[in-house]
């Protein structure tokens, strides 16, 4: 059994080194929208997989970090970073050009490390995100599996968000805790 929860943001990013002239030169932005899936090999006390409630605290935080924020690639020019980083309130560096295959498998990670340091009192199974889809326009999505976890190499601790994303975050210092935590 399979469950979904549906998340949403507005981003904007440059996609450098892709095929399209617009896209890997100009900074644009997208609705996104980001569906989660759950599995679980038992359902819990509430005859749940995952009460989508649990949601709304650190996976929720992780996914609304990118709303309103310019994702920039640790890759750019120490000029344009530190342009966005001085004129922007609200932006995030990561190490791989932000694709929406890379978001899909960033929040994959992020999502499987938050589940793996949840503590669940409701009887609850072995829950796990079996996929994340991240819609980047009407027409076209990319969604990575678990199998796809590793198909990049994306160290989640190399993800810098900038101090006003982390000073909105609900429960702050628990999440900072979460991210410090080893990655597997």
């Amino acid at each position: 059994m399979i469950i979904r929860k549906k998340f949403k943001f507005e981003g904007a990013h440059i996609v450098r080194n892709c095929s399209t002239i617009r896209c890997k030169k100009s900074i644009h932005g997208h609705s996104y929208i980001v569906e989660v899936f759950f599995t679980s090999n038992k359902l819990d006390n509430g005859y749940m997989i995952l009460d989508f409630g649990l949601t709304k605290k650190h996976i929720k935080n992780i996914i609304d970090s990118f709303d309103h924020a310019y994702t920039l690639w640790e890759k750019e020019s120490k000029e344009f970073k530190n342009f966005f980083k001085t004129n922007s309130q609200r932006w995030i560096q990561i190490p791989i050009s932000p694709s929406a295959e890379v978001y899909s498998l960033m929040f994959l990670k992020f999502i499987d490390h938050i589940l793996k340091h949840t503590v669940f009192s409701n009887g609850e199974g072995e829950v796990l995100v079996s996929s994340v889809r991240v819609h980047e326009t009407k027409t076209g999505y990319a969604e990575a599996f678990r199998e796809d976890i590793n198909l990049i190499e994306l160290d989640i601790k190399k993800v810098i968000f900038s101090n006003e994303v982390i000073n909105e975050w609900k429960d702050k210092n628990e999440l900072l805790e979460i991210l410090s935590k080893d990655f597997q």
